[in-house]
């Protein structure tokens, strides 16, 4: 059931996931704040989410945390000077504008520097203030091909990617209501049916009066604690000034232009051919999916190293960091997490879901 396929609020546009990996690190704060709840008119799962497909807005600006914890364990050589759990755990600040289907900015706040991505008509900037960069694109008319992809940079944003998924497999309920950035919410929550998946629920605090996501928490199986979780701590549904989307290169900022190929021939013309696409497919449904890869390369047994360049993650002191498992499926390594397992198999696979190791051997067995 895929009800918001073509919903018509908010498309956020600017992949700040990226930029989060970039900057990494983020504003030290405590803990969102609970607060009573707000005694509202009571509303049904099915009424809540024709609220989200209805809604309409004029235009949005706040802040949102960003905050994950996913029990990653550190691997050693997966990034030159650093450790993969500085890049997926911790605390992220943004501030976000939006302004109909062609004009959004998000501003990734770190302590190192700001980095902000913006769209405004055709034109697309990102911009670091640490390395004192910009880079300007320019779409084509019409076509929005090359537009930065849809990543959830806000609790809408990853919201409509929980949605889109609802099927079956989704036991989809009310939870308790909630007073977020100011604003009183109710709080409609998915949980899956299938005991294989890691996620016990996903938790979206919609504004009662526009409608709009202000908080998105996914939590793990076995834990009352969120894994990752994004909310609003301030939010003003006017539409913001144009000039807040009007990108003026700082002095001495070095600007790239990148080239937007227009011609679909050439795009064609660029796609690998049958044998060099990889092996990529899916295995079952819902949350429970598992998404399997036959990399036609070395795999994870020990005389399999794969030679890295220069500055370029060691993949085999990452791979020799994870634990050995074995069994009638054959041998590899495991890397888990509080909501996703990977399976990097001695025969060249990788196996990955946001479900339980046993699920992925279930699959490799197959």
């Amino acid at each position: 059931m895929s009800i918001l396929k073509s919903r018509p609020v908010l498309r956020w546009l600017v992949p700040v996931t990226a930029a989060v990996t970039v900057i990494g690190g983020g504003a030290a704060i405590g803990t969102f704040a609970a607060q009573a709840e707000p005694s509202l008119p009571p509303r049904t799962a099915a009424q809540l989410l024709v609220d989200l497909q209805t809604s309409r807005l004029e235009g949005l600006s706040g802040t949102v945390v960003q905050r994950a914890d996913l029990g990653l364990p550190p691997l050693a050589g997966l990034v030159a000077g650093g450790d993969l759990t500085s890049l997926l755990a911790g605390t992220h600040t943004l501030r976000v504008w939006h302004s109909g289907p062609d004009r959004q900015r998000v501003a990734l706040l770190g302590t190192l520097g700001e980095q902000d991505v913006i769209r405004n008509g055709r034109d697309v900037w990102t911009w670091s203030s640490r390395t004192n960069t910009a880079t300007h694109r320019t779409l084509p008319a019409g076509d929005d091909r090359d537009a930065p992809q849809e990543l959830p940079a806000t609790p809408q944003a990853a919201a409509d990617m929980a949605l889109a998924a609802i099927d079956p497999s989704t036991e989809v309920s009310v939870g308790r209501s909630a007073t977020v950035a100011g604003r009183d919410a109710y709080e409609l929550v998915l949980a899956p049916r299938d005991t294989t998946s890691l996620v016990h629920q996903v938790r979206i605090a919609i504004d009662a009066r526009q409608h709009v996501p202000l908080r998105f928490e996914v939590f793990a199986d076995g834990s009352d604690q969120p894994a990752f979780e994004m909310a609003f701590t301030q939010v003003d549904y006017a539409r913001p000034d144009a000039d807040q989307f009007a990108f003026n290169p700082p002095p001495g900022v070095k600007v790239t232009e990148e080239k937007v190929d227009t011609d679909r021939a050439a795009t064609e013309r660029a796609k690998p051919a049958d044998g060099e696409r990889p092996d990529v497919r899916t295995v079952g449904t819902g949350w429970a999916t598992v998404v399997v890869a036959r990399t036609g390369g070395a795999g994870a047994g020990p005389d399999r190293g794969v030679a890295a360049e220069e500055g370029a993650p060691d993949v085999g002191a990452l791979l020799g960091g994870l634990p050995a498992v074995k069994g009638d499926w054959g041998s590899g390594r495991l890397l888990t997490g509080k909501l996703f397992s990977v399976l990097v198999t001695d025969d060249g696979r990788v196996l990955a879901g946001a479900v339980t190791p046993e699920r992925l051997y279930e699959v490799a067995r197959g």
